[in-house]
């Protein structure tokens, strides 16, 4: 099938993009793996989620939040508004189409995207002149290779499969990661009572929701140092010397992590407090596991009958995108650098990949349509 644009991933990237192009009447299809668009939003999020970024950040092109709406917005209302914006751009995604690989065509200068048809088993082929990966950061769970893992007798799953705390009453719980997931799970565990400890290893930030948000204004006006040196302090206010409960500060600030190593701080939701008042105890790294029990690495051994990790994704859109170098690294991580990481050769481009959240999306999805724009109009004038 010949198409001008093919989208692969109908998560908020894909839908951006969509409605990006459709404003510049660009015709495109996107082809979804999944049984439903945003699948990440309404299957494998947990229940208490909200939007760790003020509303004003979270918004795709072409349709802000309402001003009614709470200024960091529930789960639930996000889905929402992404059922509004599938409605209101008309987007129609080709759902159970897995991608099994898409390559760059040198005879005639388009792309070729083989996709298997879930529902019927057949391969459906593509022919495009543009190829947008937006299959999102978050595409395969990651759980680390600890020593003994295999032979521990509980329960182990990962946090995309967390929904809520109630499910764990009565069970002594490990949350394995300290990023903004691990904490707010370990904060939702220990909310319905559950006994819980969290794996804490390396430096982070902890800030509020509300110095996340004034850095953020105030990074369009002053530079990333003094908007961090100012994070830091707010931060040391709110929450005092947490060294000793065994988190220490990273020596760069938190917006300047953000920026060049997509290291995100901790926004806390409750969970600093629950950890000073011992409600949530703190561990260091695993050493080994054996049956229930895990040793850490101070000594110290317990027994756990549920481990909850809480580590994050890995791309895998190098797997089946075979001319990936013309856009990504090794990593399935844009190998350009920000603010030009959206762009790749030969009329490749990913969004969603600059680890700044549906900012960054939005941002990335209307370079894109303007660029594609930009070529098409091109190529006709020549």
């Amino acid at each position: 099938m010949e198409q001008v644009v093919v989208i692969i991933g109908a998560g908020p990237s894909g839908l951006a993009t969509s409605a990006c192009l459709s404003a510049h009447s660009i015709p495109h299809v996107i082809l979804e793996r999944e049984d439903v668009y945003a699948s990440l939003w309404k299957k494998r999020t947990y229940d208490r989620l909200k939007l760790h970024l003020a509303k004003e950040f979270c918004a795709l092109p072409f349709k802000p939040h309402s001003p009614d709406s709470p200024t960091y917005i529930p789960k639930d209302m996000f889905v929402d508004y992404l059922d509004d914006y599938v409605e209101t751009f008309n987007i129609r995604p080709r759902y159970h189409q897995s991608v099994e690989s898409a390559f760059y065509n040198e005879a005639d200068g388009k792309w070729r995207i083989d996709a298997n048809n879930m529902d019927t088993g057949a391969v459906e082929v593509y022919v495009a002149e543009f190829l947008v990966i937006a299959s999102g950061e978050n595409s395969a769970k990651y759980i680390p290779d600890l020593p003994g893992l295999d032979t521990f007798k509980g329960r182990t799953i990962h946090s995309k499969e967390y929904k809520s705390g109630a499910k764990y009453k009565n069970n002594d719980v490990l949350v394995v990661g300290c990023g903004n997931s691990g904490m707010e799970i370990a904060y939702d565990l220990s909310t319905f009572g559950v006994p819980t400890s969290i794996v804490i290893r390396s430096p982070f930030h902890v800030v509020t929701k509300e110095i996340v948000r004034l850095g953020m204004v105030l990074s369009k006006y002053v530079s990333v140092g003094i908007v961090d040196f100012m994070a830091v302090w707010m931060s040391k206010i709110v929450f005092g010397d947490l060294s000793k409960y065994g988190i220490h500060r990273p020596k760069q600030g938190p917006f300047y992590l953000k920026a060049t190593a997509g290291r995100a701080p901790v926004i806390d939701v409750g969970t600093i407090g629950k950890i000073k008042s011992k409600e949530i105890k703190v561990v260091p790294a695993i050493s080994k596991i054996d049956g229930k029990k895990v040793l850490f690495e101070d000594g110290v051994e317990r027994e756990f009958d549920v481990i909850i990790f809480a580590t994050g994704y890995k791309s895998v859109t190098n797997n089946w995108l075979k001319d990936y170098d013309y856009v990504l690294n090794e990593d399935g991580m844009p190998k350009n650098d920000f603010p030009h990481h959206w762009k790749g050769e030969k009329n490749l481009y990913c969004c969603g990949l600059s680890r700044r959240g549906l900012y960054g999306v939005s941002m990335d999805a209307t370079a894109i349509a303007d660029d594609i724009k930009k070529v098409i109009c091109e190529k006709k004038n020549k």
